[in-house]
């Protein structure tokens, strides 16, 4: 199986895997954490693959080329036939308008991510983050639905209950959902959501004593698929971000879940929620690792994934 042509059944999975990763203290998405030392990445190009997804592209900083074609890029193209393309996320890209933010060292949020991967998407396609554990069924549920993805306005999530994904290690931010009638109608990007030794979890990000989160709300995890025709309304709205960005700002993001809210405040986004069975899991802090590696190894042993992916 090959990426080298495409129809109208071709679908693109776009990882995201330029972070700093500083809760984490490290690269994380470079992180060994499978038998034959794969990265979380590779599980999702496996799952994707055997979901139907023929097309694969990577963005990540320049100096990690190297790194992630010899660690897991080359083999994976080796065993697979399908080529991965790699887009370079740098802050000189889309923001000729703004040229102060071009040597920035904080990357500018997920939506300038996928617009840095722009002159690779030519299908339908879903974006995740590399440090995060989705599970083979949410790319079963969402690949389907790429091929309804016909227009700008069409789009769909994989959304996962809050009490699957926060850590005991410390806080993570969420998108938290709302739907209705299967569709998203909100999504408020929640920072410092907490875990606390009875069960609760609580939005700490303007004191301990938060607001108290439903464990089975609906959050995101960033596994979102979009039309191509997407792309040029994000790149709009990123000049929208850039445009509003206070001078000397090195923290703000341009986030894929703010932008999607926005769009559906606006009713410019039909958001379509699908739901997956699987255990999601990820790595935000060093100490979630070895539960990672556990999981893992349970899944390899299970017979879910075969004693190495790639064999």
């Amino acid at each position: 199986m090959t990426n080298e042509t495409e129809t109208d059944m071709d679908r693109t999975l776009v990882i995201m895997a330029a972070g700093l990763g500083s809760r984490y203290g490290g690269v994380k998405q470079m992180t060994g954490v499978g038998p034959d030392g794969e990265i979380l990445m590779e599980y999702a190009v496996f799952d994707a693959l055997s979901a139907g997804f023929n097309r694969v592209v990577a963005i990540i900083k320049p100096d990690m080329l190297k790194d992630v074609k010899e660690r897991c890029g080359d083999r994976i193209e080796k065993k697979t036939g399908i080529r991965i393309d790699y887009a370079f996320q740098t802050s000189d890209r889309f923001t000729e308008s703004r040229p102060e933010f071009a040597g920035r060292s904080k990357p500018l949020g997920t939506v300038h991510a996928v617009l840095c991967a722009k002159e690779f998407i030519k299908t339908p396609f879903a974006v995740i983050n590399a440090d995060d554990y989705y599970g083979r069924s949410a790319f079963e549920v969402i690949a389907p639905q790429l091929d309804d993805l016909q227009a700008a306005e069409d789009a769909a999530m994989v959304a996962y209950r809050l009490k699957n994904t926060v850590s005991e290690f410390g806080t993570v931010t969420r998108g938290v959902c709302g739907s209705r009638d299967g569709y998203l109608s909100s999504v408020t990007e929640t920072y410092k959501i907490k875990l606390f030794p009875d069960g609760t979890i609580r939005d700490t990000s303007e004191s301990e004593e938060g607001p108290v989160l439903s464990p089975d709300s609906l959050v995101s995890m960033n596994l979102w698929g979009f039309s191509p025709k997407m792309l040029d309304v994000m790149e709009r709205y990123f000049e929208s971000f850039l445009e509003k960005l206070p001078e000397g700002d090195n923290k703000s993001e341009c986030l894929l879940p703010t932008m999607v809210g926005d769009m559906i405040a606006e009713d410019r986004l039909n958001v379509k929620v699908l739901s997956s069975g699987d255990r999601w899991f990820g790595l935000t802090y060093k100490e979630d690792t070895p539960g990672v590696v556990a999981a893992l190894s349970a899944l390899h042993e299970n017979g879910t994934y075969p004693p190495t992916l790639w064999g």
